[in-house]
């Protein structure tokens, strides 16, 4: 069987995604407060076919650049403005047939049982499209909104989300696939021998169970994670039928892809089974000029201090407190070294300082950019999918909802032509569009 490349669409339900510089272009459409946005974006991939609609979420308005909330707000940098994803997800869902909805809910503030019942909810009303990107939250600013002084150690937060998914697997196994018996003659709604107490009772989490909600259409969520260090890969490896990944250069995304799949290998699993997706942001042009001149009208609009801002969110680290023109090897990070050491090795290559590298931060969160006609785009596509970087790729807005209909519109019918995408959806529920196995 031909191998079949897949592909989403990234999302923040808010007016920024990656780039920070789409909420100030002059094609973005910024009537995120309403349905009818969150609809088109959802209908324009799934005309392309797309496997999903990931959204990423962020628990707090940033306040870790200055320990102050104003320039984030001022700035508007990711996060500074979100709705709730799960709201938004069930929205497409009701106005679309096969788009997948891929949601993040964080191990570290919710508990196993409101996070299961949420999935098997969308799942069902989605019609088996449901996908989980599990996170462990970090930053002190989602921390005190949920009434703690700090967030979790990291090693304590992967060790909690390792209960928190057996918990949450063992709801949704709580109803046997044929429990549900709906006899109106007879009497019989349910069978009570096919559904089962979990009397979970961990180190972490205890939860009786049994979930409310009746088995779903895929046993349970398709599980997304987006983990870079090592004990982030160890999870991801274990658990992950999709990977989300942030690497700019061709080697970083091949080595991460060989050592997930080999991780995957040695825990057990099929590595055919876990999914890696790594993230770009397309400039799409008739001619490769005229894709480099809007590229370059984007790149100009991304401010610095905004990249530093969310890049102070996503280390937990405050770089407020240093000179913009200062070395990156200069800059020790105390909090999550994962995308700050994409930057480090950035900097050792082109010898960066932070300036610029919150100018980068602010074009696309160190997402690469593919620049070029339709081929061209599709070329970059192809090599990385050939090459050992990608099972699919994660699409990022430079400007919204326009990116997304440049590619469905102008790239998607090329990879198609190359037989290298689906024409049609194929299967019934998202994992079977994957090609994943039964739950």
């Amino acid at each position: 069987m031909t191998r079949q490349l897949h592909l989403g669409g990234f999302q923040i339900a808010s007016h920024v995604a990656h780039s920070h510089a789409a909420w100030r272009h002059p094609g973005s459409d910024l009537d995120v407060l309403r349905p009818e946005y969150w609809h088109r974006v959802g209908r324009t991939l799934e005309r392309g076919r797309f496997d999903f609609v990931f959204f990423a979420d962020l628990l707090a308005v940033p306040t870790n650049f200055g320990d102050s909330l104003d320039e984030a707000l001022r700035r508007g940098t990711q996060a500074s403005s979100t709705l709730d994803p799960s709201l938004v997800t069930a929205s497409i869902a009701a106005v679309t047939r096969h788009l997948g909805v891929a949601i993040t809910k964080s191990t570290t503030y919710f508990h196993p049982f409101e996070v299961a019942r949420i999935f098997a909810t969308l799942d069902h009303l989605s019609g088996g499209r449901a996908a989980w990107n599990i996170v462990t939250s970090l930053s002190r600013a989602e921390a005190r909104n949920f009434g703690f002084d700090q967030g979790l150690d990291h090693d304590l937060r992967y060790d909690r989300a390792q209960e928190f998914v057996e918990a949450a697997i063992a709801l949704w196994e709580s109803w046997e696939p044929d429990a549900l018996v709906q006899d109106k003659v007879g009497g019989v709604f349910a069978d009570p021998a096919k559904v089962h107490r979990v009397d979970h009772d961990g180190p972490y989490f205890t939860t009786r169970g049994p979930l409310p909600t009746p088995r779903s259409p895929q046993g349970r969520p398709v599980l997304m994670q987006a983990g870079s260090s090592g004990k982030g890969k160890d999870f991801a490896a274990r658990w992950a039928d999709v990977i989300f990944e942030i690497d700019p250069t061709p080697e970083g995304r091949r080595a991460y892809y060989d050592d997930v799949k080999s991780l995957a290998s040695n825990a057990g699993r099929d590595p055919e089974d876990v999914k890696i997706f790594p993230s770009f942001i397309p400039f799409v042009g008739e001619t490769s000029s005229i894709a480099r001149e809007k590229q370059a009208f984007h790149n100009d609009l991304a401010d610095p201090v905004s990249g530093l801002i969310t890049l102070s969110v996503h280390t937990d680290h405050d770089f407020s407190t240093y000179d913009l023109d200062t070395p990156v090897e200069q800059v020790e990070v105390s909090g999550s070294k994962g995308l700050f050491d994409v930057a480090r090795r950035l900097s050792e290559r082109d010898n960066l300082t932070l300036r610029e590298v919150g100018k980068l931060y602010a074009q696309g969160v160190l997402l690469p950019q593919f620049v070029g006609t339709a081929s061209e785009i599709a070329d970059e596509i192809e090599a990385g999918f050939a090459g050992g970087e990608a099972d699919g790729f994660i699409l990022s807005a430079a400007q919204s909802p326009g990116t997304f209909d440049d590619f469905v519109d102008q790239v998607v019918p090329e990879l198609q032509r190359r037989k290298l995408f689906r024409s049609e959806y194929t299967g019934a529920t998202l994992r079977e569009n994957l090609g994943l196995g039964s739950s």
